[in-house]
């Protein structure tokens, strides 16, 4: 495998340069017809089919394939032109390759990928299948998932086109080349549409990986509200208003390119995903390039110079173990405007030293790994291609310029871990505070008011039946006045306990056992104890009936009645229960339970009645 690289300058400057290849070509006695990848930042779409006539008139044989980019890559740096030309040549017999463009819209997308799976099932000797598309406007998620159908061997590795103008929504794709020779024009353009290309044959090997860097920055936000591609609310607030709160970020027409270095950071497929707005609305809602799930749990993420080049320089060894003869790079147009131009090169650069390195900047990255096609953002998408088995003697050195520069920048990761620790230390403050404001002191139940306020919301919200059991210890006031109050204070605690276990037990994994842990997610549904207040309890059961409540507090009673306390000795208690009435409000049901404690008490104590 052969790949010549070079800059468009002019029409005679591009014909020298493909007869000197052709000549070469001719010597070497080439059989694989050229592939020729065409990468354009500007839009002008009659300069390129100027170039794709030429190469048809000096390579009749040849296929050719671009897009319109941020920015190209040739010789692992950010190409000085406007269009960069990529020739390889294969040189194994065995090696074909197949070029198929279709038209793209959320509307067809589904019926385009299942094309390809049909077109790949096809074809046995697939093993990968590059693409270039066009995105802008449309939700890459159905295009995606349904490429997890084709043959789990098929990697598939690709870009979307973008254009010089980060703000401008026109990009375009194409391919043209032999097998359009009966047709008027041997190029054609879509600005909304996807060219795929078949890799395969026996002495092909791929390689494919990616590389982020981003770290999450920040406490984590629920996806409160989503639908399809557009993110509606994170904790209940405007989307958009993350990015104004955290990066005064306005919500005007540069709001795209002044997010693109602060993506959204979520675990999707089993992997990272870094994934960046498009556009803000008059709403607050934000547009993503796909698809982002309800209850999905994102922070914001940030780059941080040394993390990126320690991951490009650990992926960087993996590849140079496989040798490369070409390495194909999809960088995102936010990695671009992160190191800038001058510096940009520090990431890719060194895969140069390993085999020719080409690529361009996009506007997403696509790549399959395990079962799924993914699509990134802010991420570099590396593929290396070799003919045949390592050449014995043969190898390379991937070589990582600047090393000692890495700790020059480092303040941002210090500056980064400093704000996530003092984030997390305000996460337990908050969460410490919450628990103190509905946590009974010396008990650690829920206090009255938290206990209330659950009651409240069951009677307003429930579907279904739930019951109280209101609790009172008896003769508590002679334990005080004969040993005191801190013998009383422990049989409370003793009281709260034996609650505590004994809910937990008769349901298990409820929130009751461990009240620190897991109170604060107790969930309305869950059994729990609370302090009604001095020495009365209130036990809460959503979905108990009345018999099943009454059954529960006798194996209460019973039960703490055989608990004997240091000094007090055993004690007993008396209990109320109570089902809660559809439509009668929560004062009224308790008071029910409240009058049925004092007729347990009127009839003696140490029983249970039900009301």
């Amino acid at each position: 495998m052969k790949q010549f690289q070079f800059n468009y300058e002019n029409r005679s400057q591009l014909r020298k340069l493909l007869i000197r290849i052709r000549d070469w070509c001719e010597n070497e006695k080439e059989t694989i017809p050229p592939f020729f990848h065409i990468f354009s930042v500007t839009l002008d779409k009659d300069a390129i089919t100027d170039i794709c006539d030429i190469i048809h008139e000096e390579m009749p044989d040849a296929e050719y394939i671009g897009c319109s980019t941020y920015g190209n890559i040739l010789q692992g740096d950010l190409s000085p032109a406007e269009i960069a030309i990529v020739l390889t040549v294969f040189e194994s017999s065995s090696t074909k390759i197949e070029v198929l463009q279709y038209p793209l819209t959320e509307e067809n997308d589904i019926d385009v990928t299942n094309v390809l799976i049909r077109e790949v099932e096809a074809r046995p000797w697939v093993k990968a299948v590059e693409l270039l598309t066009t995105i802008r406007g449309m939700s890459m998620t159905d295009f995606c998932e349904n490429l997890q159908h084709l043959r789990p061997d098929v990697s598939v590795f690709g870009g979307g086109a973008l254009s010089g103008d980060m703000n401008q929504d026109t990009a375009f794709v194409f391919s043209g080349g032999r097998r359009f020779l009966s047709e008027n024009t041997r190029v054609h353009f879509s600005e909304s549409g996807v060219v795929f290309v078949l890799y395969g044959g026996d002495d092909l090997n791929i390689y494919t990986s990616y590389v982020t860097g981003w770290k999450p920055l920040g406490r984590e936000l629920k996806v409160t509200r989503a639908e399809r591609s557009v993110l509606k609310e994170l904790d209940g607030k405007p989307a958009f208003d993350t990015y104004y709160h955290y990066l005064n970020i306005a919500n005007d027409e540069n709001f795209f390119v002044n997010t693109l270095e602060f993506p959204f950071h979520y675990r999707y497929h089993d992997i990272d995903i870094l994934r960046a707005p498009v556009a803000s609305n008059e709403d607050g809602s934000i547009v993503m390039t796909s698809d982002i799930q309800e209850n999905v749990k994102a922070r914001i993420a940030y780059g941080d110079p040394r993390t990126i080049l320690n991951s490009v320089r650990e992926e960087g060894l993996r590849m140079e173990r496989f040798c490369p003869e070409t390495i194909a790079i999809f960088s995102c147009a936010a990695r671009r405007t992160f190191w800038g131009d001058d510096k940009v090169g520090r990431e890719t650069r060194p895969f140069q030293s390993l085999a020719p390195a080409f690529g361009f900047f996009t506007s997403s990255e696509f790549l399959r790994t395990g079962r799924y096609v993914n699509q990134h953002n802010v991420t570099l998408v590396i593929v290396a291609m070799r003919e045949g088995p390592v050449k014995e003697g043969k190898s390379s050195v991937f070589i990582m310029e600047g090393g000692e520069k890495i700790g020059a920048v480092s303040m941002i990761h210090r500056m980064a871990t400093f704000i996530n620790a003092a984030a997390d230390d305000l996460r337990q403050a908050n969460r410490l505070l919450q628990l103190t404001a509905i946590t009974d002191p010396l008990t650690q139940l829920f206090n009255r008011g938290e206990t209330q306020l659950r009651i409240n919301t069951l009677v307003e919200d429930t579907r279904g039946v739930f019951s109280l059991i209101m609790i009172d210890l008896d003769n508590f006031k002679q334990v005080n006045d004969t040993y005191g109050h801190q013998t009383g204070d422990r049989v409370l605690t003793g009281l709260a306990d034996f609650l505590k276990q004994a809910v937990d037990k008769e349901y298990p994994d409820r929130c009751a056992a461990d009240i620190r842990k897991r109170i604060l997610n107790c969930e309305l549904t869950s059994y729990f104890a609370g302090r009604w207040g001095g020495e009365e309890f209130m036990v809460v059961l959503p979905g108990a009936g009345i018999l099943q409540a009454s059954r529960f507090a006798e194996t209460l009673r019973a039960g703490f009645a055989e608990i004997a306390f240091a000094e007090a000795g055993k004690q007993t208690m008396s209990l109320g229960v109570t089902e809660y009435i559809p439509g009668e409000t929560a004062d009224t049901l308790c008071y029910r339970a409240d009058a049925a404690l004092y007729e347990a008490k009127r009839r003696g104590k140490n029983r249970v009645v039900v009301k």
